[in-house]
């Protein structure tokens, strides 16, 4: 068996010994060209004119291009919302790529394209969520997603809440930084190899640019050196940009952003503000709720139309919410361009219902843990929908609808949390902490559990399909291509675990090969944590399809019973005999029997209605929960994570190692979110925050001391690869709990009468003005 089994990444030795090749690694022509954008130095405003004379005159420099010079689109955009590659009239953000300097180095172009002079009527940027709602500066009118009428129910209540909680983007940081190579071909071809989570997208947009047909565009990524959703559309740019100059120049070009570079030109996790309110009973059972949710999307479109859906689809996170309304903002301002982030708004939407959850519990005096269980989905499984798309509002179960109206039917969330809980001796621990509180001072702890109910599809339906292609050799060797891209997730050695297990070969005798869009077109970016779900099914079609077709060539050329033809690892067991997989590879291809095939997968059983705010929009859900404990300093405002207790549903785990990898990694980065990483902008519109010097990512000094990470022991109820789960994103949101326990610590202080409201990134500049205000010190 392949499929079940903690096997290694498939690069993780060419990783370690620095082999990997990326894709500013791979060798080029001696006549390659470096590109490096010129760009704007303010936030907002008409640009009149630029100088750019000592741009051309500079050392190395071969050409430069302006928005005029391009040949056909001036558009890098994923939505139908315009982003030029190149500015033409306006500038909308500090960092904007306004000219393109063609050098011949990486560093001459660079030089160059910071000798610019602009002539730019300046206005006042906006900048913050407060500054767009004031300027009614929106991509789109609010949209609401609303079941029942939580008005009355919140007014009656016996308790109400409410409050306000701001969380900051993120920056990306992947180690590899954006890059992209375009090498012209004969007839107007061109072959572009870039650093990307969509090979198609770039497909599209570098034909656009260059008025060619799809067909005359190949894009190729091996590996990437990390994405996190900020290789899903950033790498247009780049990769639009250095197409356009080697169909100029009819020489191979190459363009990779410095980590300044990066910071100051690519868009980030969207910054999001949540108003709440809420009423509850005496348990603190949410009777109704309304979050207003404010998402800062930056000076274009890009995907946050999506982001801001999905974060609505996640306020409820592991929740029944009866009567409950969610209003939507999306703001304009003039930064950059905020863009995909893992999670994608799910783990915003779901911080906003952990802090009402936490702000209930301090309100009426009780364990957050409580007064999560009290509010969760019921376990009980219901009939699953069919996909009409109707009303369905009445025909489940009460406690169980979603509120864009999908039935929950797969919730396992109160038997897992209970099981972390006992597992990770929650109670007692807590018990212990408040009572060390009340003997220290200066330290205080604190700890918090909370759970993670995350969707699993992409939300715009036609983008969950895959597509794969199978080669087996005449020596037995299976060659393999599929649609998703490496990002270092292992998603490669997973679609491989398939198809071994399709055969019932090593896993060594699998190779795969760069994704390729001449190989499988039409392909999905690598997203939504739907990579092994998609490519994976696709995988399994197309060996199917060959194995059947080995079977029943079996059965004719060796006289045996089709039925009892089986794959085992020591070759095909005829039902009499058992012959090795190589010879029966090589009789089938003298006998002229194809022994190659494409797959093909789409989700079932998806449907969602956007502006109606309805539908089943997600297969399944996975699910998690973690135990965080804190220690701070209330004399500083530094803490530590000192533990974490994890326990995640992968379903039946394809690779149990490389998913526990993916689930320490993404609580690590969702607990960096809320703590250390913090982007600062000036009021020009500055990035402040551009460098490892001023932007702190988690170290592994950070990370908790005491890391236990456990997989839930169960499978998927949907027909998945193997029953397995997705793992790319979930984790994620484990983060969420480190919060929360600091939240805990910070109310350690006080004498229960104020709500800390911790807003995020908690850096201990936050945690100091949080324990000061517990303690009657006011800031200045």
């Amino acid at each position: 068996m392949s499929v079940h089994r903690p096997t290694a990444h498939d690069s993780a030795t060419l990783h370690v010994t620095g082999a990997a090749r990326y894709t500013d690694d791979l060798p080029v022509p001696v006549d390659t060209v470096h590109l490096a954008f010129g760009t704007s130095p303010q936030a907002n405003g008409t640009l009149r004119g630029m100088d750019l004379s000592a741009v051309r005159t500079a050392p190395g420099v071969i050409d430069v291009l302006t928005a005029a010079d391009l040949p056909h689109e001036n558009d890098v955009s994923p939505s139908p919302w315009p982003e030029p590659l190149l500015a033409t009239d306006r500038v909308h953000y500090l960092g904007q790529p306004v000219f393109l300097v063609v050098a011949e180095s990486h560093l001459a172009a660079r030089k160059a394209a910071r000798l610019a002079r602009f002539e730019i009527d300046a206005d006042t940027p906006v900048l913050t969520i407060e500054d767009a709602l004031a300027a009614s500066r929106e991509f789109e009118p609010p949209v609401t997603h609303e079941r029942g009428d939580p008005d009355p129910a919140i007014a009656t209540a016996p308790h109400r809440i409410e409050g306000t909680i701001a969380m900051g983007g993120q920056e990306h940081f992947y180690l590899e930084g954006q890059a992209a190579l375009a090498l012209p071909g004969e007839g107007g071809e061109i072959h572009v190899v870039s650093s990307t989570q969509h090979p198609t997208e770039i497909q599209h947009k570098v034909a656009h640019a260059l008025g060619v047909p799809y067909a005359a565009v190949r894009s190729e990524v091996r590996r990437m050196g990390g994405g996190f959703g900020g290789k899903e559309s950033q790498g247009n740019a780049l990769a639009v940009a250095c197409a356009v100059v080697a169909h100029r120049l009819k020489r191979p070009a190459r363009m990779r952003y410095d980590r300044d570079d990066d910071f100051i030109i690519t868009g980030k996790r969207h910054d999001f503000r949540i108003d709440y309110r809420a009423g509850v009973d005496d348990e603190g059972r949410i009777l109704g709720i309304e979050f207003r949710q404010y998402c800062r999307g930056g000076w274009s479109q890009d995907l946050t139309l999506p982001v801001a859906d999905r974060a609505m689809l996640h306020a409820d996170n592991a929740y029944w919410l009866p009567k409950v309304r969610i209003v939507s903002h999306r703001l304009i301002t003039n930064t950059q361009s905020a863009t995909a982030f893992r999670g994608f708004g799910g783990p915003q939407g779901m911080l906003g219902i952990e802090r009402v959850m936490d702000h209930i519990a301090h309100a009426l005096g009780r364990d957050p843990l409580e007064v999560r269980r009290v509010n969760f989905y019921a376990d009980a499984p219901v009939a699953a929908p069919d996909a009409s798309g109707g009303d369905i509002s009445g025909k489940w179960k009460a406690g169980q609808l979603t509120p864009y109206h999908m039935p929950v039917t797969d919730c396992i969330v109160n038997a897992l949390v209970d099981r972390l809980a006992e597992r990770s001796d929650y109670a007692a621990r807590r018990a212990a902490i408040e009572a060390w509180n009340r003997a220290s001072p200066v330290l205080k702890r604190g700890i918090a559990l909370s759970p993670v109910k995350f969707g699993i599809s992409f939300t715009l339906t036609h983008l969950n399909q895959a597509g794969a292609l199978v080669h087996v050799y005449s020596d037995g060797s299976i060659h393999l291509n599929h649609g998703g891209t490496e990002m270092g997730q292992g998603l490669n050695t997973k679609v491989a675990q398939v198809a071994a297990e399709v055969f019932a070969r090593p896993l060594g005798s699998v190779k795969i090969t760069a994704t390729d869009t001449t190989k499988v077109p039409n392909t999905s970016a690598t997203a939504a944590s739907s990579g092994s779900d998609l490519n994976g099914m696709a995988c399994k079609a197309a060996c199917e399809t060959i194995r059947d077709r080995l079977a029943d060539f079996a059965a004719r050329h060796w006289q045996a019973e089709r039925a009892e033809i089986r794959f085992v690892p020591e070759g095909v067991d005829l039902g009499s005999r058992v012959l090795p997989f190589e010879e029966v590879v090589a009789a089938a291809y003298a006998n002229r029997v194809s022994l190659s095939s494409t797959g093909f997968y789409a989700t079932p059983d998806i449907v969602w209605d956007r502006r109606a705010g309805r539908g089943r929009p997600f297969y399944y859900f996975a699910y998690g929960a973690a135990v965080t404990e804190v220690t701070i300093d209330t004399l500083t405002g530094e803490y530590r994570i000192d533990r974490a207790d994890i326990l995640h549903d992968c379903g039946k785990s394809l690779n149990p190692a490389i998913d526990i990898g993916q689930i320490e990694g993404g609580y690590v980065q969702g607990a960096g979110w809320l703590t250390t990483e913090e982007l600062v902008w000036d009021d020009k519109g500055r990035l402040r925050t551009h460098a490892p010097s001023t932007y702190k990512i988690p170290a592994c000094g950070d990370r908790p001391r005491v890391f236990n990470v456990e997989l839930w022991d169960g499978e998927n109820r949907e027909q998945t690869i193997y029953r397995s789960k997705a793992v790319g994103e979930p984790p994620f949101m484990l983060g969420i709990s480190a919060l929360m326990a600091l939240s805990h610590a910070v109310a350690q202080c006080g004498d229960g009468s104020l709500y800390p409201s911790l807003d995020a990134p908690a850096t201990p500049e936050r945690i100091l003005r949080a324990v000061d205000a517990q303690r009657g010190r006011a800031w200045e």
